[in-house]
């Protein structure tokens, strides 16, 4: 070790955050800087996607026609994680109302499928993969209805950024290329049709690697089409048809009736006040009140004396994880199927009772008693103010393995998020949306806007949304800094789909002192240590004393973060 550099030794000992300690600004957790502009801002995770939302809004275009032709580039780019065989959910401010208004774009489970049916097939659990998981696609739905109340430019304008990539090619970015590398090969491998025709025999019969050019025709021709015809292209006439015939010849049951009931549906998004900040998401059949549960159980504690990455910060993080967790487990579900208490979930009462159950060990815990890796997610805004939280998944993956002939997408397996287990608030249920794990959020302070953000990732998300928000209000954190801190995850418990856990155990990313890790254990926790799933962060601030936008890009992603 003689004579070997002061910067080497740091490295051997294993200090992986030398580089964000060097920042002459103090950020000791910043990967960057954030992203400052006037004029309007996109933050995706593919640079490609954010400059096709950034022309948009050049051209005038409104944050949400950005967001849909963000989107609809992604679904091309990134369809490890996104595209419209799958569901979407959006928050948008409106600067003309100025109000908050949630979009349910999720689907439904085909209307001709039983309970009886898994019964008499003997199965306990909705398949991961094949046609049975498939649900209506309501990602299209959800770009229409956005664009029919928010929208200025045509479609057609829209999609026109994504329909030339897709037919001229794009170079495949490095974790998409990793995650395409792994998923194509085991569809394959499963025997599923269409799988190689989609992507590989339009890209010279191999799957493209890092930097290599991409292109997906197919997925074209079904952009085009929607880009003409509307709406009706997608869930009406060939292409629907195009669709239920696939999966009914594999043995699934979606219909074109099914497509063509399907419709979108605004609902109020509901809020907790913390620390004098409003965080909104929206009501189930989604998770996202479970981070509102959360951070109302942790607002009773006084985090001005608990370090970030502290011990008692990650104890009590977690203990009110698993609170609000197995409350979730049992009440969230579609609320045209059941009954779900919003209201009392998240009343300061029922929050102040969850709280009193944390003690200094680790805790297993029960549902409250009341009366009564993948996803995308993005946030655009624009010189008008308006701003847009949105996230679009095909849930495990690419989704469901299946690819119906022609069309360039994969549909979602997200039924295989229902119970089978009769009599529980999310069994399944013939036109029932599945518990759905994808959440946008938003932060609004004194009834203005202040952040559109998100941190997509499965069950992780509520989790990452609050570990974001204490970022920002309690530790004081700029918006790239608070996404680019470690991160946790605590893992297991009871499930929306019955399963049940024991006390679970807590994921740690590198960066949080080994001293905790330790203190932890002595309090009872299992600790593990995971890479790639701690989620995917976007984010946008906005600075109204200034009147500049502030916006951050998940530094574990490939995205990007771009103003004008």
């Amino acid at each position: 070790m003689k004579h070997v550099p002061a910067i080497c030794l740091l490295f051997i000992a294993g200090f992986s955050l030398l580089s964000a300690q060097d920042r002459i600004t103090g950020n000791l957790k910043a990967s960057r800087s954030p992203v400052l502009a006037q004029n309007g801002m996109v933050a995706t995770s593919h640079p490609l996607a954010t400059q096709v939302g950034l022309d948009i809004l050049k051209k005038g275009g409104t944050a949400v026609d950005a967001a849909i032709a963000a989107n609809a580039a992604l679904g091309l780019m990134e369809p490890t994680g996104s595209g419209i065989g799958g569901d979407l959910f959006a928050i948008v401010w409106d600067s003309k109302t100025q109000k908050l208004y949630g979009l349910n774009a999720s689907g439904r489970s085909p209307k001709a499928l039983s309970l009886d049916y898994f019964r008499k097939e003997g199965l306990e659990k909705i398949p991961s993969h094949g046609p049975l998981p498939v649900s209506v696609p309501g990602a299209v739905s959800g770009w229409f209805a956005l664009h029919e109340k928010f929208g200025t430019l045509p479609m057609a304008d829209l999609l026109e950024p994504a329909i030339t990539y897709a037919e001229k090619g794009f170079p495949l970015t490095q974790l998409i290329a990793w995650y395409m590398g792994n998923s194509i090969p085991f569809f394959e491998r499963q025997g599923f049709p269409n799988i190689r025709e989609t992507y590989i025999a339009q890209n010279g019969g191999r799957l493209p690697g890092e930097g290599e050019i991409y292109r997906n025709p197919f997925l074209a021709n079904t952009y085009r089409a929607i880009a003409r015809g509307g709406r009706d292209a997608f869930y009406n006439g060939a292409i629907a048809k195009t669709m239920a015939d696939f999966i009914q010849s594999q043995g699934g049951f979606l219909s074109v009736e099914d497509l063509a009931t399907h419709t979108a549906e605004w609902v109020t998004p509901v809020s907790v006040n913390y620390r004098g900040y409003d965080v909104w998401e929206l009501p189930p059949n989604g998770q996202g009140i479970a981070a509102l549960q959360m951070l109302q159980i942790l607002e009773g504690f006084d985090f001005s004396n608990i370090p970030f990455g502290s011990p008692q910060h990650l104890h009590l993080f977690t203990e009110a994880k698993k609170l609000a967790f197995e409350d979730r487990a049992k009440y969230y579900a579609d609320p045209d199927f059941a009954d779900v208490p919003v209201e009392t979930l998240l009343s300061d009462a029922y929050a102040e009772s969850r709280r009193s159950l944390i003690s200094e060990r680790a805790g297993k815990y029960e549902a409250g008693e009341i009366s009564a890796g993948e996803t995308i997610y993005m946030t655009t805004a624009d010189r008008f103010g308006n701003m847009v939280s949105l996230i679009q998944s095909n849930y495990r993956g690419m989704g469901s393995g299946m690819v119906p002939p022609g069309l360039g997408f994969m549909l979602q397996d997200r039924g295989e998020l229902f119970s089978l287990k009769e009599g529980q608030a999310n069994t399944f249920a013939p036109g029932k949306r599945p518990f759905h794990t994808i959440i946008p959020a938003f932060i609004t302070r004194d009834g203005k806007p202040w952040v559109s953000f998100g941190v997509m990732g499965g069950d992780f998300q509520p989790q990452g949304h609050s570990q974001i928000v204490m970022n920002l209000i309690d530790f004081g954190m700029n918006l790239q800094e608070a996404g680019d801190a470690p991160r946790w995850d605590h893992t297991g418990g009871s499930s929306p789909t019955g399963e049940t856990g024991g006390t679970g155990a807590i994921r740690i990313e590198s960066g949080i002192p080994y001293e905790t890790v330790r203190d932890l254990m002595d309090r009872g926790h299992q600790v593990r240590f995971a890479r790639g799933v701690y989620g995917g962060y976007q984010a946008i601030l906005w600075d109204s004393a200034q009147k500049v936008y502030h916006g951050a890009s998940e530094s574990r992603k490939d995205g990007q973060a771009a103003g004008y």
